[in-house]
Parts: C-alpha cells; sequence; structure tokens
C-alpha cells in the first residue's frame, strides 16, 4: 500500500516509519521544511533511502494536497506536542494542529476518500473524572495544546461525520521511548542521571500517567489502520497502567543503579489548574476493535521499557544529540 506519514521526522512518526517499511509498504514520509536540510529522526534512520521523504510544512494547503496525491492511506501525526511552548506561542497549536489537520483531511477528500488515521492524545481528557478513562470521558482543554488537539479531533471526525471520510482517531497515552523529546519527563530523568547530576531537577511529582512504550503505540497505528471497524471510531492506545511522576522517577534511578535527589524546579510546573493531574487509559475499546494488546503491561512491563530506553538514551552518540542539562520548553 501507497502511504503518507505526516510527521514522519518526529518520534512516533520514525518508528512508525521504520514499521511500515518493515511491512513491505511504500512509504511517503512528510519532514518538517528547514533551512538546516535536516529530516529529523530520518536522518538516522536505517530506512532513509527506502521511503519517499518531501519536505514541506503542513499548515500549507497547496503542499499537503500534493504530498496526498496517490497515496491510498495517511498517517497523520504532524503537530506541535509541547505543553510548556503552548503557553507562550498558542497561535501555533491553532495553525499546526488544528488547520493542519483540516488541510490532511480535505486534501484526503478531494483524493477520493482516503482513509485518515488522525493521531489524538490522552491530555484531551483532562484530568481524570473517572478511571479507567474510557473514549466517552469528557474532553476538557487544560492548557492551549490539548484545546488544540480536541480541535483537531473534532475537525478530523466531522469530515467522517459530514463527507463519509473514513477517518479513525487514535489516542495513545504518554508514549515514551528511544528518539523521545528531552522535553519529556522519562528522557529527561534519564538524560539528567547519565549527565552526572546527583539532584535531578522535576515538575510536580504526584500527578500519574498511563506510559506506553513506543513500539506499543506503533503497533495501535498499524491495528487501528487495518481494523474497518474503527472507521469513525475513537480509540484509546494505553497500557492501563498507572504510576506517579515520582515513582517513576525513583524507578528510573534504580534501573540505573544511582541514588539521586529529586528538587522542585518552579519553571517545569504547569499553572495552577492546567496540570493534569491523573490519566490512565481503559484499552479495552483497542483490543475489541483492532485486536491491540501492549505488550509492554503493568509494571513489570514498564520496567522492560524502561530498560530499553535507558540503553538507548545513554549510548554517548545518542546522548550528545541532546541538551539534558537544560530546561528544554
Amino acid at each position: 500500500m501507497k502511504v503518507l506519514v505526516t510527521g514522519a521526522d518526529g518520534f512516533i512518526g520514525s518508528h512508525l516509519t521504520e514499521a511500515l517499511v518493515a511491512g513491505g509498504h511504500d512509504v511517503r514520509a512528510m519532514a518538517y521544511y528547514n533551512a538546516f536540510n535536516s529530516w529529523g529522526w530520518l536522518d538516522r534512520s536505517p530506512v532513509r533511502r527506502d521511503v519517499e521523504i518531501v519536505v514541506g510544512d503542513v499548515r500549507d494547503p497547496f503542499f499537503v494536497r500534493q504530498a496526498v496525491a496517490g497515496c491510498e492511506l495517511v498517517y497523520h501525526l504532524a503537530a506541535l506536542i509541547g505543553i510548556p511552548y503552548s503557553y507562550r506561542a498558542p497561535q501555533s497549536y491553532v495553525d499546526t494542529n488544528i488547520q493542519g489537520t483540516l488541510n490532511v483531511v480535505q486534501a484526503a477528500r478531494e483524493a477520493g476518500g482516503i482513509k485518515v488515521v488522525h493521531t489524538s492524545t490522552s491530555e484531551v481528557y483532562g484530568t481524570a473524572r473517572f478511571v479507567p478513562i474510557t473514549e466517552e470521558h469528557p474532553l476538557q482543554g487544560q492548557s492551549p495544546y490539548s484545546a488544540s488537539k480536541i480541535g483537531a479531533d473534532q475537525i478530523a471526525m466531522s469530515y467522517h461525520l459530514s463527507f463519509g471520510l473514513p477517518v479513525a482517531v487514535i489516542r495513545p497515552f504518554n508514549t515514551y521511548g528511544p528518539r523521545q523529546s528531552m522535553r519529556a519527563v522519562i528522557p529527561t530523568i534519564i538524560g539528567q542521571i547519565a549527565k552526572g547530576a546527583e539532584r535531578i531537577a522535576l515538575g510536580a511529582l504526584t500527578p500519574t500517567r498511563d506510559f506506553n512504550y513506543v513500539t506499543d503505540t506503533v503497533a495501535g497505528f498499524l491495528a487501528i489502520a487495518e481494523a474497518e471497524a474503527a472507521v469513525g471510531e475513537v480509540i484509546n492506545i494505553g497500557s492501563g497502567f498507572e504510576i506517579s511522576i515520582g515513582e517513576t522517577a525513583a524507578l528510573i534511578a534504580e534501573i540505573m543503579g544511582r541514588d539521586v535527589e529529586i528538587t522542585l524546579d518552579e519553571a517545569r510546573l504547569r499553572p495552577e489548574g492546567s496540570e493534569v493531574e491523573r490519566l490512565w487509559a481503559a484499552n479495552d475499546k483497542a483490543r475489541d476493535i483492532a485486536g491491540w494488546v501492549p505488550e509492554h503491561a503493568g509494571r513489570e512491563g514498564f520496567r522492560r521499557g524502561l530498560e530499553k530506553t535507558v540503553a538507548w538514551f545513554t549510548d554517548a552518540d545518542n546522548l550528545a544529540g541532546y541538551k539534558a542539562d537544560i530546561y528544554n520548553v
């Protein structure tokens, strides 16, 4: 199948691109245009010569139309995702996440009704009102980022309801693993310890998250794309295991064999009312509709995923690509 991956240069997108190539697909990988001629993680990917790489901007409808042309399936991952930066530059999140999604689904419609797997996020739920969180949980825009993703999700689903476009919405909970940005909590903990810090600077320690190892998230994308019953549905992809940020930091330190002190960095705290205090996924729908089951479930699975993540980040060549000693907004 000829497939387009928007955001293929990013963390999850590069892993998905590699999985699609391994599955025999003809992949067109969309990377963000920049003056450095960088293809993001695709620059270091073993499949970079096996895919058609196109560079541009998802905010440009003319470019998106060209990128979609000739494809049979679109995985739409391109987005701005940093929550702290969304406080500083909210308009850019509306432009990229909402307008960008509109461009993708409109292009897919104009191309004859191409199936779109649209990427959501667990942040759209806000602090859990009940757990585990099902797809019927109310949506709460507790940051400009999450609000923009709610808007993007609704735009994508409106094209299914209004025009019959085959759209499936995948809603991953907190994905982690090799290549993740250092602004995310797991890489920043690993990076600070790997750089020799004995005092780790973090934000709030009490919020809980449902962490999902990147290969499980990628498997979710593939399963949802293949499941006809997923069309018109929103589907959670989460491990079904809840753990606090503080416990996560302690587990990483244990894996790395280090005794560290955790200190509060005020700059890393979200504004009052914006912090999502609890996330814990119900993943029954993913199993029932798409046959997806996480391989890194429970505390033992989380530990296995962390061990692989630590091994990757502590490789000197990989760590050298990060500014682990500063706070990345």
